[in-house]
């Protein structure tokens, strides 16, 4: 398990996102990883989740240049899958450009298609932190089942967690098939239109925390290149260290 650090200042505030790469294939239907690369140098993220970084199928290998995005943006995996060719786990692959890593976990999520979800434990700026990179699948029973399993999978919850990805989800309220996250992580109504890139309608891709208020603010981050680069937009969020801290949370 790799153990990263990099230098920074204490500050209380840290950038994250998530972006569903497409495999690396654009809205005009090239394939170009240094493209999508580009936009992730774009968002200027101290740690980064990416949903479809590797092939569907076959070997499952990986579609990025991850050494030209450490030389690039400082962005480093945050874990080495078992399938070396492949960048991450079901294609969840999460970067980060400082902090210690503690541990790592892979889950299989329920549903009828292949589908995981991440789970890295680090110390950022200070601060206990649970990364949780996830991509849910397209049937709403699926989507239910699998943040069940999420909830279920991390408990009892003993730090400050970021669920980011992919969640595949637009619906809120009673609507939503994510209701089982509640009351863990919020908020659950932020939704900003990520899909499809060009003209965004649905609230696909989400970040959400427990505590909820340890984000400070979430926005889309809609450039000409990320309208190109992928059929989703990334998002982003502030996060406010400050916020939380003190001693780990007490298990629920």
């Amino acid at each position: 398990m790799p153990r990263f650090t990099a230098p920074g200042n204490e500050i209380s505030c840290t950038t994250v996102a998530s972006y569903n790469v497409h495999k690396c294939v654009g809205t005009d239907g090239r394939f170009d990883p240094e493209r999508v690369a580009a936009v992730v140098k774009e968002l200027d993220a101290d740690i980064i989740a990416l949903q479809e970084a590797d092939e569907r199928t076959g070997s499952r290998q990986g579609l990025l240049d991850l050494a030209a995005l450490e030389r690039d943006s400082d962005l480093v995996p945050t874990h080495v899958p078992e399938n070396r060719r492949s960048h991450g786990w079901h294609g969840n692959l999460i970067l980060a450009r400082r902090g210690v890593v503690e541990s790592v976990n892979q889950i299989r999520l329920p549903g009828l298609e292949p589908r995981g979800a991440v789970i890295v434990d680090l110390e950022l700026k200070g601060v206990s932190l649970r990364i949780i990179a996830a991509h849910f699948g397209l049937l709403r029973r699926s989507r239910s089942q699998q943040a069940n399993a999420l909830v279920e999978a991390t408990h009892p919850v003993l730090r400050p967690t970021i669920l980011l990805g992919d969640l595949n989800e637009w619906r809120v309220r009673n609507r939503s098939s994510l209701l089982a996250l509640l009351p863990h992580f919020g908020p659950i109504d932020a939704v900003l239109p990520s899909f499809p890139s060009r003209f965004p309608l649905f609230a696909l891709d989400r970040i959400l925390a427990r505590p909820p208020h340890l984000i400070s603010s979430i926005e889309v981050h809609k450039t000409p290149l990320a309208q190109r680069a992928s059929d989703h937009l990334p998002i982003k969020a502030r996060l406010n260290l400050d916020a939380i801290r003190q001693p780990r949370l007490q298990p629920e």
